[in-house]
């Protein structure tokens, strides 16, 4: 049986090219930095989980909410070949539980803040948008769109980043956690224009204060879909 069941939805995704010194620190045993054409990306990440299930039991209060993530690439060798996943700087939820039952099992980084979005739709566009506070700041991350979505098919960057299938953190000083996340390839929107109002550097830490100063490489709006992430495992 899977850990979690669930639907991203309305995965709001800027890429930024940073150093790939700055994640050093961050970078879990036996995975390495995977770079796009020699490019090191970092993603800030607003979606909504819908639909939650842990362990296939449905949690009261804890079944719809946003979560925005900072993230960067990485990929494993394993058996011959490499296995391309994800590394989650912080990842932010406005449930408690959730923070406590990621952190503890999975080694996670995540952190509990008040969050609101909007979906919005008119007959040309559509509006989405995600809000965090960490007081006094109120952070928040929106696309307006086209309406209509299409198939990931003709786009490798966009493709780059979100068919990472593997999670990765840190476990101790010399092992990590691995786990699988499963879901079909996904459309996206055509994005029209994108606002980011987020104070990197206090909700991400010192290495990221710059990146208000710095123009995303690329801003995608993908549909998502349902969702599993398996039992992690040790590497």
């Amino acid at each position: 049986m899977s850990f979690l069941t669930a639907e991203w939805r309305k995965l709001a995704i800027a890429n930024y090219e940073v150093d790939p010194g700055l994640l050093k620190k961050y970078i879990p045993p036996k995975t390495e930095i995977d770079l796009w054409h020699g490019t090191c990306y970092v993603s800030l990440v607003g979606f909504m989980f819908l639909n939650t299930k842990l362990l296939g039991i449905p949690i009261p209060f804890h079944r719809n909410f946003e979560e925005v993530n900072l993230r960067f690439y990485v990929r494993h060798f394993h058996k011959g070949e490499w296995k391309r996943g994800v590394v989650f700087i912080k990842e932010i939820v406005p449930k408690p539980a959730l923070t406590f039952v990621a952190n503890t099992i999975y080694k996670e980084h995540y952190q509990t803040l008040s969050m609101s979005h909007v979906w919005s739709e008119s007959e040309k566009e559509r509006t989405v948008e995600y809000r965090w506070k960490m007081k006094p700041i109120e952070n928040s991350f929106g696309i307006k769109a086209a309406r209509e979505a299409k198939l990931i098919d003709n786009n490798p960057e966009t493709e780059f980043i979100t068919e990472h299938y593997w999670g990765y953190t840190k476990a101790k000083n010399d092992a990590s956690f691995e786990y699988e996340v499963t879901h079909p390839r996904w459309e996206a929107y055509e994005v029209f224009e994108y606002d980011i109002h987020v104070d990197f550097g206090m909700v991400y830490g010192k290495e990221f204060e710059h990146l208000p100063g710095e123009v995303p490489k690329s801003v995608m709006l993908a549909e998502g879909s349902e969702i599993t992430v398996e039992n992690k495992r040790t590497l």
